[in-house]
């Protein structure tokens, strides 16, 4: 569990990546910078104006020359004082120069006796964001959106983390969070005044404003699911038995010879992954091991690690060879694969039938409305299909457009609070004598809701998101 770091302190990093660069970015932020930035710039400076300086060492030799700009509090991106140094990309400099404002932070002036910045250290990963949120520059839907946007490994992804960063998503929450405090007012109104003869509830139309706000939280938590596949991906994980096109498979998707392909039944003794992206959706593509009774240590430890990435797929690609429809041993290894994709991946398996440029058509299994996918590994007929129905059965709808992006740790969130207006529909409809079980629901969902936004996260949970921003954000 990650603990949150002390605020009071100013801190310091580089805010750049870590290598070589033309430009390199070192940041401070803390209360009352202005005698460190006088320190270290040699003059005050004009607020949110670049400046060119010469920043020197203790010694007063020149470390480099670049820009510096101030933007004092609470007008900058953590809400206190920030400073930052724009000088050039070596590392060398750029720590020559941390080191400088640490140095300059605890040297106290001869003539006040104090120093500028009394315990300046270095910032933990992701404090710079941490205090924006604190400081009420970000809530904490936006603030994950700073990290899910420098993270972002499709345009798709880029495009929803900056929606969510503008405050689409938590607009949104908001919004619903708002219905939710008028239905917890009214509730508290008649538990209030009892002897009432008017039916608050009744003339406000209580019921009405659950059903919409049920219908809200529904098309949110459909928007954030979206959300989470773009900015997660979809765990795809190709299966079957021994020589049916796998590797194939994994290769004309990625476009590349990443796989080992033979004739050899047991090549792929391992998994073997790429990430690749249809239509902005990152799509985490496995090749497993053939499925089969292994005759040697080296391969059944590559069909057990096969059957456990299995288990973790969101999809998973039963691969089947038309070319040897028919066989008998063939036909038997097929049923005992998927008898056990059936006991855990029923709703999760996508039944694909390769070498159509060697076979006929796949067999129609019956009460199957949907035609069975075939396609040819390597001629590529089909595989354009076969990517569309993968984003189909991973839940992906084409409207990405409007999506914001979203996390695991949200759409569970909903989820909790969706469950408590569905037990609040059922106490809705009780009456009178259930309206303190009502409240109650309420005020879960309305708790449910805040967690995401940040406004009842508690500070563990707190903790371990920041901890995981890379440092200098």
């Amino acid at each position: 569990m990650a603990a949150l770091p002390r605020h009071d302190e100013p801190i310091v990093a580089v805010a750049t990546a870590s290598g070589r660069g033309a430009v390199g970015i070192v940041r401070l932020s803390g209360r009352a910078l202005a005698p460190l930035v006088r320190a270290l710039c040699g003059r005050a400076l004009v607020p949110r104006q670049a400046t060119l300086v010469a920043i020197a060492d203790g010694a007063g030799r020149t470390i480099d020359r670049g820009l510096a700009l101030h933007f004092p509090a609470p007008h900058s991106y953590t809400g206190e004082d920030v400073l930052e140094l724009q000088v050039h990309g070596g590392p060398v400099v750029l720590q020559l120069l941390v080191a400088r404002c640490l140095e300059a932070a605890a040297t106290r002036d001869p003539e006040t006796g104090l120093a500028p910045a009394p315990g300046l250290r270095l910032a933990q990963p992701g404090e710079f964001t941490e205090r924006a949120f604190l400081n009420d520059k970000l809530d904490l839907a936006q603030a994950e959106a700073v990290a899910d946007l420098i993270e972002a490994s499709t345009e798709a992804a880029a495009r929803s983390a900056a929606r969510s960063l503008d405050g689409a998503f938590s607009d949104g929450i908001d919004a619903l969070g708002a219905q939710l405090v008028e239905l917890r007012l009214l509730v508290e109104a008649t538990l209030d005044f009892p002897e009432e003869e008017v039916d608050f509830l009744e003339r406000a139309d209580a019921r009405g404003r659950l059903a919409n706000a049920a219908a809200g939280l529904d098309a949110a938590l459909a928007t954030a699911r979206q959300g989470a596949l773009l900015r997660d991906g979809i765990r795809v994980v190709i299966a079957g038995q021994p020589n049916v096109g796998k590797s194939s498979l994994l290769n004309a998707l990625a476009g590349a010879e990443l796989a080992i392909v033979t004739p050899i039944p047991g090549t792929t003794r391992d998994k073997v992954g790429e990430t690749i992206q249809i239509e902005g959706v990152p799509v985490h593509v496995v090749d497993t091991a053939g499925l089969r009774e292994a005759g040697d240590a080296v391969e059944r430890i590559g069909v057990a690690r096969a059957w456990a990435a299995i288990a973790e797929a969101d999809v998973v690609v039963f691969l089947h060879d038309l070319a040897r429809a028919g066989e008998g041993d063939y036909e038997a290894g097929e049923a005992r694969i998927a008898e056990r994709l059936a006991s855990a991946n029923a709703d999760r398996v996508l039944h694909v039938f390769n070498k159509s440029d060697l076979a006929g058509a796949p067999p129609v299994a019956a009460g199957v409305a949907e035609p069975p996918l075939a396609l040819s590994a390597l001629t590529g007929a089909g595989i354009d299909t076969f990517r569309q129905r993968l984003l189909e059965l991973a839940g992906w709808r084409a409207e990405a457009e409007g999506v914001f992006i979203a996390r695991a740790r949200h759409v569970e969130a909903l989820l909790r609070a969706r469950r408590h207006l569905q037990s609040a529909g059922g106490h809705a409809a009780a009456g009178d004598a259930a309206l303190e079980l009502l409240a109650e629901d309420l005020r879960a969902a309305h708790d449910a809701l805040g967690e995401i936004t940040g406004q009842f996260t508690p500070d563990d949970l707190l903790g371990a998101i920041f901890s995981r921003f890379c440092i200098g954000k």
